[in-house]
């Protein structure tokens, strides 16, 4: 049977080529042609759809039944997953190469298969080999999870019915092939008919399946931006190397919430849950050190207690320097041009230097206040009092506006010791009248209260 033709489709205007362009000749786009099968060749033969010979039926006629989670029995990836996987369910996991995707993965298979669930690790990078060295670091594995060197397609398909496992890991999905269509693993046109072809196996024969995915130097998972889409959920690794701390973050979830986070720490024996992380990234200090300031981020719904250090001093040249590390660069910026314009602050000729201690990366808003704080601490050479936690969004007119779930953070830090609380004004009930609690409208505001003594 001769192999059917491949054509080149513009994703913009749909024209198509025989041959892969890098600029559209009809629309001018660059890198919109992908890779799909002539269907006059044979690639209408295919079964495309998820079902075939069923008819339209109305919403009230579909009997739906809640079928059980399957715990993988690590607690902070079944909460990010929203209890569990979902049988016929398709999970992408992305990140950084290193940062324990394969591990944190490996680490469910064997607790899935410990627990009498048949599991088939497919791995397309590592041999048979090199898996169980890794299964033998994080720990035992029951007879029930079966290992497969494989990159084609079809020979994985075959191998999923005459095991018919409860969870499919691919590893990754960048090198699966599908032999239909002859261009590399790892194109475009692969990963997308990978993928789709992954889709119909888990919603047909029902097992969840799990697939690992490259990213690409800006952080997005490589291969067609329709893989994320296609997928029912998008699980992000994150983490700096040079740190122990991960943190996996649920980006789309179509049977839970995206809201929740799982907090690991890379050990010589695998990933280890954090349980409890609300003061793992405090820096100990003997004493109060000036440009040193400690505030509550929110990852997923569970307050995190970080220290946000700044330095200012004199540049010797003529262009001040901005550096920022684990806080957005333009947000520093933002709130130095604030410091100067509202409060006065002579920084033009200062070097400004912000870093999230532990590797954290804050991304909300609510920390701008202990931003702008650690530097005028740093400014004046003056330490924040200890026990002091600063909360709050700054806005460009100099005012400190509300945040998210204001009482939650404020009680998280009160179990970690701190008494002071400098945080925007809130009309929330359950903070009025509690002890240290210093209510504040305006940058300058905070800073007078900080340093009212």
């Amino acid at each position: 049977m001769a192999r059917p033709k491949v054509l080149y489709v513009c994703q913009s205007c749909g024209y198509q080529a025989s041959a892969w362009l890098g600029r559209c000749p009809e629309c001018g786009e660059w890198n919109t042609l992908v890779e799909e099968l002539d269907k006059k060749t044979g690639g209408a033969t295919r079964q495309v759809g998820l079902s075939s010979g069923v008819a339209p039926r109305t919403m009230a006629a579909i009997d739906v039944q809640k079928s059980p989670r399957m715990a993988t029995g690590i607690g902070e990836l079944d909460r990010v997953l929203g209890g569990g996987l979902v049988p016929g369910s398709l999970v992408l996991v992305g990140g950084d190469p290193g940062v324990g995707k394969s591990t944190l993965v490996l680490d469910a298979a064997m607790r899935i298969s410990n627990s009498g669930r048949t599991v088939l690790y497919v791995s397309g990078e590592e041999s048979a080999e090199q898996t169980k060295l890794r299964a033998l670091r994080i720990g035992e594995a029951g007879d029930k999870l079966y290992v497969l060197t494989e990159t084609n397609l079809e020979v994985i398909v075959r191998a999923v019915e005459k095991l018919n496992p409860a969870i499919v890991i691919i590893d990754s999905i960048q090198t699966m092939h599908n032999p239909e269509l002859p261009t590399a693993a790892g194109s475009v046109g692969q990963v997308r008919e990978c993928t789709a072809r992954l889709l119909r196996m888990a919603k047909e024969s029902g097992p969840s399946v799990i697939i690992i995915g490259h990213v690409t130097k800006e952080g997005a998972i490589a291969g067609p931006r329709l893989l994320e889409h296609m997928v029912d959920v998008v699980l992000h690794f994150e983490g700096d190397r040079s740190y122990s701390f991960r943190v996996l973050r649920a980006v789309k979830n179509r049977f839970g919430s995206t809201s929740e986070s799982g907090i690991f720490s890379m050990e010589e024996n695998g990933l280890t849950q954090v349980a409890n992380p609300a003061g793992l990234f405090l820096e100990e200090h003997k004493a109060a050190v000036p440009g040193a300031v400690v505030t509550a981020c929110l990852e997923g719904t569970r307050p995190i207690l970080v220290e946000i250090q700044a330095l200012v001093a004199a540049t010797p040249f003529g262009m001040p320097r901005r550096t920022a590390v684990g806080f957005d660069y333009n947000r520093v910026t933002m709130l130095l041009a604030i410091l100067e314009k509202r409060l006065g602050f002579a920084l033009g000729n200062q070097d400004a230097y912000v870093n999230v201690v532990g590797g954290m990366k804050v991304t909300e808003p609510a920390a701008d206040l202990a931003v702008v704080t650690a530097i005028v601490s740093s400014f004046r050479d003056q330490a924040v009092p200890p026990k002091t936690l600063v909360l709050g969004e700054v806005g460009l007119t100099g005012e400190v506006r509300r945040v998210g779930s204001l009482a939650r953070r404020i009680k998280e830090a009160r179990t970690l010791g701190f008494t002071r609380f400098i945080v925007p004004h809130s009309r929330e009930a359950e903070l009025a009248g509690q002890a240290g609690i210093v209510a504040v409208y305006s940058v300058s505001e905070a800073l007078a209260a900080i340093w009212q003594s």
